[in-house]
């Protein structure tokens, strides 16, 4: 088996999907006999200080070129390209989606990583992606081969429970308090469908203060805190409470690289409110979920208030779902995928 480092920034115990992802590749990698060294580098990627990025750039050209390097896309796509281009260890770009896409960057800094992160793509001996959805982008936006591209998806420890809805409807959103995850959105939806009998909950720790601040805010201005709770981030045992007792799961995105709470939901068997962007599409089954143009308020609102009111639809919308988590891969699936890479790779 082939040797690797894997280079993750920050904290490998971030409760965040990407993070989760890795943390779990490298204990399945580890399990299924891969030797791989976990290379931490500086938590302020993908926006680095001048030292945080020579540091990294260091620690990267020092590797043992017998060692295959997975590097991290908040590193990959904003690492000064001349300091990657210096690595001699064979390298494997983990790509959840393109930093370019992500929501609220100004005109020049999107510019900017999607010049660096093409670039620095034409570098790697091999690409690894969640999502069918992100390769696609890869091959067709920034000049990847679909020979070099490889599509791991995300596994999942949920074997869901006994479900036991609450009522009134619970309606449960699971994502960070980021704008990305249109958790304003579904607040302003919400707001819509007042005259209908549910409660909601908002579950993810604060990625971005100013935006959980203003959600806190709509949630008063909204008079929505009768019935909506944001609760920042839970143990697994309360999630797992929430997932048994809810009707419905909802997710406003804005874009989604892949999206694991769908799988989820799905392996909890819950009918799915989203949208129609980035891979979310793929994610979901058709059958399971509905999904609407992201920020479209009065789409997203219809779509809760039908399943809200239409008993027959939310249990078909179950089943289908909980036969699709049913056959979700699990993450040893995922190394299998990842460890046949790194062992394709010629030194």
């Amino acid at each position: 088996m082939r040797q690797a480092a894997f280079a993750i920034p920050g904290d490998i115990d971030t409760v965040t999907g990407g993070y989760i992802y890795e943390r779990r590749l490298l204990e399945e990698l580890r399990a299924l006999g891969h030797d791989v060294a976990h290379v931490q580098l500086a938590a302020s990627f993908p926006d680095p200080s001048d030292t945080d990025m020579n540091d990294a750039v260091t620690q990267l050209v020092a590797l043992d070129p017998a060692r295959a390097l997975i590097l991290d896309g908040l590193v990959y796509g904003s690492i000064a390209t001349e300091g990657l281009a210096r690595v001699r260890a064979p390298i494997v770009a983990m790509i959840h989606h393109p930093l370019a896409l992500e929501t609220g960057l100004a005109t020049a800094q999107r510019m900017h990583l999607f010049r660096t992160e093409k670039a620095n793509l034409a570098l790697a001996r091999h690409v690894l992606v969640p999502s069918p959805h992100t390769a696609r982008i890869l091959r067709d936006d920034y000049g990847v081969p679909g020979a070099k591209i490889t599509i791991a998806q995300p596994g999942t420890d949920v074997k869901g429970g006994t479900p036991s809805p609450v009522d009134p409807p619970l309606i449960l959103s699971v994502g960070l308090q980021h704008p990305r995850k249109g958790h304003d959105v579904l607040l302003n939806a919400l707001a819509e469908l007042r005259d209908l009998p549910w409660r909601a909950a908002i579950v993810g720790g604060v990625h971005n203060a100013e935006h959980a601040a203003l959600l806190a805010r709509m949630v008063e201005d909204l008079a929505l805190s009768d019935r909506m709770t944001l609760m920042g981030r839970v143990p697994q045992d309360v999630l797992d409470g929430l997932y048994a007792t809810a009707s419905v799961f909802a997710l406003a995105t804005r874009y989604e690289g892949y999206g694991m709470v769908f799988d989820e939901a799905l392996a909890w068997g819950l009918p799915i409110i989203s949208c129609a962007t980035g891979a979310v599409p793929d994610t979901v089954p058709k059958g399971a979920g509905i999904l609407v143009a992201s920020d479209n308020v009065g789409e997203l609102s219809g779509a809760l208030g039908r399943v809200l009111t239409d008993k027959a639809l939310r249990g078909r919308m179950a089943r289908i779902a909980l036969r699709a988590g049913s056959k979700l891969p699990t993450w040893k699936d995922t190394a299998r995928v990842a460890g046949g890479v790194l062992d394709s790779l010629n030194a």
